[in-house]
C-alpha cells in the first residue's frame, strides 16, 4: 500500500531500497503506526458525559482498566495480537503487545461516582453523569490602593 497518489506526470521520489519508493511502506508499519495509541471521542447526550475509546481484540476482564483519579479518567489497555502464516515454502509469526493509556481531564459538575462503562464491538463506553452544578455567586471586594 503507497501512502503516496501517483499522477501520470509525478516527479519521482528518492527510494530507500530498489525499485521501492521512499513512502511505500510495509503492512507491518502501517499497523505498527496506527495501533500504538487510544484513539477517544468525548461529546455530552442527556445529561451524560460520553467518552468512547477504539480498543479492538481487547478483553475487558483481563485487558482493560479505568480508573479515576481527583478530575482525570485514565483508560489503560494491554494489547495482544499474535498473527501466524504457514505455507508450503513459508512461514511468518508476527506479534505485537505493549500497555497504553488515555488521561481525559473531566469538566466540574460530573458525577463521579456514577461512571458506568461497557464493551460492545471493540468500543469500550465510559458514561459519566454531569450534576446541574448550582452556580454560587459571591461578591468579590475589592481593595483600595494607596
Amino acid at each position: 500500500m503507497s501512502l503516496l497518489r501517483r499522477v501520470s506526470n509525478d516527479l519521482s521520489w528518492p527510494s530507500l531500497l530498489p525499485d521501492r519508493p521512499f513512502f511505500d511502506f510495509d503492512r507491518g508499519w502501517l499497523d505498527l503506526m496506527t495501533e500504538t495509541t487510544i484513539r477517544v471521542e468525548e461529546f455530552q447526550e442527556d445529561g451524560e458525559m460520553v467518552v468512547r475509546a477504539e480498543v479492538p481484540g481487547a478483553d475487558p476482564d483481563k485487558d482493560i482498566e479505568i480508573t479515576k483519579s481527583d478530575s482525570t479518567l485514565r483508560i489503560s489497555v494491554q494489547r495482544h495480537k499474535e498473527e501466524k502464516t504457514e505455507s508450503r515454502h513459508h512461514y511468518r509469526s508476527e506479534f505485537q503487545y505493549g500497555s497504553f493509556v488515555r488521561s481525559i481531564t473531566l469538566p466540574g459538575g460530573t458525577a463521579e461516582q456514577d461512571i458506568k462503562a461497557e464493551y460492545k464491538d471493540g468500543i469500550l463506553e465510559v458514561r459519566i453523569p454531569m450534576i446541574a452544578a448550582k452556580a454560587k455567586q459571591e461578591r468579590i471586594p475589592i481593595s483600595h490602593g494607596s
